[in-house]
């Protein structure tokens, strides 16, 4: 942090700044190659560089077992560790005597980038991280329920949330990437298989809405998926920006026709969150986690159903925008996924744990 790309990195980034305004003594732990050396706080968050191997299966293994022996060493209140690969840590961290949290956003290892030894590591990091923490939190009602019918445990149903919206007026970076306000369906998110880009692109070349153009937030890698996308998107005349933060981002929200996240996996995806928070009209695949926000039917469709999601597409582009209904859903999301109010029920967890402990004193 700050400003990484990633589900778990932003919903780190949003909770640890909302529990340090609750007056909690904040410290995270961060791969040393990430992060310059002399950066030590984000806000009220301490940062403590711990160092990493720079390598794809060792970087956050590695990193958990340094992390949870320093944590050994500093004795904080709680340590709160986030999804299921490092919480392959948990048995240590309960040998050294320390009271943890585990946040589960997902079952990482149905992701489709991952090896066997990596799936049976996270498999792996799943089950010892919800039997042997103190306490669970899942994302997601569907997640709670894979963790009680896999391992008998309960879990405290604590979502994702989603920072207010910052509409923008002005349209320079909108125009950067030749896309015209109101006419650009968009998809942010790491440039993964399971966001599934290609489908999407293919939905949009089968479509072509007059005058609409597709584009994809999110930076590119240098392995096979991401050059497969490129290729993609340059036959389809698809605009594909890089990942993008701060004013250039807030724009590509505030002047986007509708938000599009075809993906096959998810926790509780912030990314469609923050669309909402836009007020903008969303499609979605039909998974789980999707079903779980509480669409209108007609705003999901299969995953990997290209011809269905291009008549969505098609549809989307044709309807007149509903300014009533886009401020209506903005307001329903603010209140439904408020930081504050996730941090404070976050909060209420570490407290079952604490209360003894003259401070309040969170390690991450």
């Amino acid at each position: 942090m700050p400003n990484v790309q990633g589900g778990v990195e932003t919903h780190a980034e949003h909770l640890y700044t909302q529990l340090a305004a609750l007056g909690c003594d904040v410290e995270v732990l961060v791969r040393s190659p990430f992060v310059p050396r002399g950066q030590r706080r984000v806000g009220r968050i301490r940062l403590r560089r711990i160092w990493s191997p720079k390598r794809p299966g060792l970087e956050a293994f590695v990193h958990s077992i340094l992390c949870v022996i320093y944590a050994g060493f500093n004795r904080p209140d709680i340590l709160h560790i986030h999804a299921v690969g490092p919480a392959i840590v948990t048995p240590i961290a309960r040998l050294m005597g320390l009271r943890v949290v585990v946040t589960h956003h997902g079952p990482d290892y149905v992701r489709d980038k991952w090896g066997r030894c990596a799936r049976w590591a996270l498999r792996t990091g799943e089950r010892v991280g919800m039997r042997y923490s103190h306490a669970r939190i899942a994302v997601s009602r569907v997640i709670a329920n894979l963790i009680q019918s896999k391992y008998g445990c309960a879990a405290d149903v604590i979502p994702n949330g989603v920072a207010p919206a910052v509409p923008q007026v002005g349209t320079e970076h909108v125009q950067r990437f030749g896309l015209a306000p109101g006419q650009y369906f968009l998809q942010i998110s790491r440039m993964v298989p399971e966001k599934r880009q290609l489908d999407l692109i293919r939905a949009f070349a089968l479509a072509r809405p007059n005058g609409w153009r597709l584009a994809l937030v999110g930076g590119l890698e240098s392995d096979s998926y991401s050059r497969a996308i490129e290729a993609a998107a340059r036959e389809a005349g698809v605009v594909v920006t890089g990942f993008q933060t701060g004013a250039a981002l807030q724009q590509i929200y505030s002047h986007a026709g509708a938000f599009v996240l075809p993906s096959s996996h998810e926790g509780l995806p912030i990314v469609l969150l923050e669309a909402m928070s836009y007020g903008l009209p969303v499609l979605a695949s039909s998974i789980p986690a999707h079903l779980e926000i509480g669409l209108d039917p007609a705003n999901y469709f299969a995953v990997g159903e290209v011809t269905a999601l291009a008549e969505k597409l098609t549809h989307v582009a044709q309807a007149a925008p509903d300014v009533n209904a886009r401020a209506a859903l903005a307001r329903q999301i603010a209140a439904s996924y408020d930081w504050q109010k996730i941090a404070a029920r976050t909060l209420e967890v570490y407290r079952r744990f604490s209360d003894d402990a003259p401070e309040n004193t969170l390690e991450h």
